[in-house]
């Protein structure tokens, strides 16, 4: 987890509110599996207003309906095209955005594939997904973060990363390449906007058991793997900590 780099730059223009989760608005992508659920489920259950996206109509329906204040979107966020409808969807269902966390990943070629084995295409599914899917809904939605963080509310956009995007894994490539960009672009984010009150963070929730790592490591031992609902906890903690001006004023 990746949270010092931001403590270090956040500034004390982010306050805590009365009922602070009944007040945010939070949209978070890959939302019917995995840690996304999870964040879904966690959100939900503090009262946030939540707008979750995913690729499939069911589960998203499933879900939505399995959980209070949450509205669910249909897209791709690897399809350029369907960008603006879900950040101009996003933004009208929830009433503007406090948080976005681009969760959904892509992993390239299944099984993993050494770099030469793989496909033009799985490189670019990755890279589409992890990376330029990110990049173009961050941008879409910045106009609302920024408007609250013109409030002196919180402004906040958590990008998941992965241990993959420091360390070179043997056939992890395309995923390891394109988290490394995103974990990068985070930082460049970072640097540009934090002075204006839109913050990012890198958070790497660690080997979960998920049907992503299922497809990457079949034969894992799930026992040693930590649960999303546990991830998402961490996260929501580490969160609720950096927007809280008490904390930041003991640093």
């Amino acid at each position: 987890m990746e949270i010092e780099t931001l403590e270090a730059k956040i500034g004390s223009d982010i306050t805590l509110h009365d009922g602070f989760f009944g007040q945010l608005r939070v949209a978070i992508t890959g939302g019917t599996s995995g840690l996304g659920l999870a964040l879904v489920r966690e959100f939900s259950a503090r009262g946030a207003h939540v707008a979750f996206l995913a690729r499939h109509a069911e589960p998203v329906a499933r879900v939505e309906g399995e959980n209070k204040n949450t509205h669910g979107i249909v897209a791709d966020v690897s399809n350029k095209d369907a960008i603006y409808p879900a950040a101009l969807q996003i933004v009208g269902e929830v009433g503007g955005l406090n948080i976005l966390i681009n969760n959904a990943s892509d992993l390239g070629p299944v099984p993993l594939a050494l770099l030469a084995d793989t496909n033009c295409e799985d490189l670019e599914k990755a890279m589409a997904t992890n990376v330029l899917g990110p990049f173009r809904l961050t941008k879409a939605l910045l106009g609302a973060l920024s408007a609250s963080a013109r409030e002196g509310r919180s402004a906040l956009v958590v990008n998941v990363s992965s241990d993959a995007a420091v360390t070179a894994y043997p056939k992890w490539g395309a995923y390891g390449t394109s988290k490394a960009a995103l974990r990068h672009m985070t930082e460049i984010w970072n640097q540009e906007l934090s002075a204006e009150g839109v913050h990012f963070l890198s958070f790497d929730p660690g080997d979960m058991d998920t049907p992503m790592h299922a497809l990457a490591v079949p034969n894992a031992d799930r026992t040693k793997l930590k649960t999303p609902e546990a991830a998402a906890r961490e996260l929501i903690a580490a969160i609720e900590t950096l927007l809280t001006p008490t904390s930041l004023e003991s640093k």
